[in-house]
């Protein structure tokens, strides 16, 4: 069974950055793709980006909220998912989350197992 926890989460002024971090531990054999959800307050859950790695590499995918301003990574050696944000504002305040994740055959992402803690990220001045 794999556990993912979540960190780095903060208080960060708008056009500031924060990065988080989704450590893995257990089999993670098997587990090709993962991702970052995200859920403000009075809204529902969000999905945010996923990393697919493979035989070639890895790929990412990403919303269109955040695309251009958040990078997700993954460190295979330390068993870490990275999520780095840049120029966050007020509306990528909420906690986030990261889980192991597939797709239907639309390509909407779904989490499988069970989200973790999560970590808050608020955005305010």
């Amino acid at each position: 069974q794999v556990q993912l926890v979540e960190s780095g989460g903060g208080l960060v002024q708008p056009g500031g950055s924060l990065r988080l971090s989704c450590a893995a531990s257990g089999n993670i054999f098997g587990i090709n793709a993962l991702g970052w959800y995200r859920q403000a307050p009075g809204k529902q859950r969000e999905w945010v980006a996923a990393i697919h790695s493979g035989i070639s590499g890895d790929t990412t995918n990403y919303a269109d909220s955040v695309k251009g301003r958040f990078t997700v990574s993954r460190d295979h050696a330390k068993r870490t998912m990275y999520l780095q944000m840049n120029n966050l504002n007020t509306e990528d305040t909420a906690v986030y989350y990261c889980s192991a994740v597939d797709r239907d055959g639309a390509g909407t992402y779904f989490v499988l197992g069970s989200l973790g803690q999560g970590t808050q990220v608020t955005v305010s001045s």
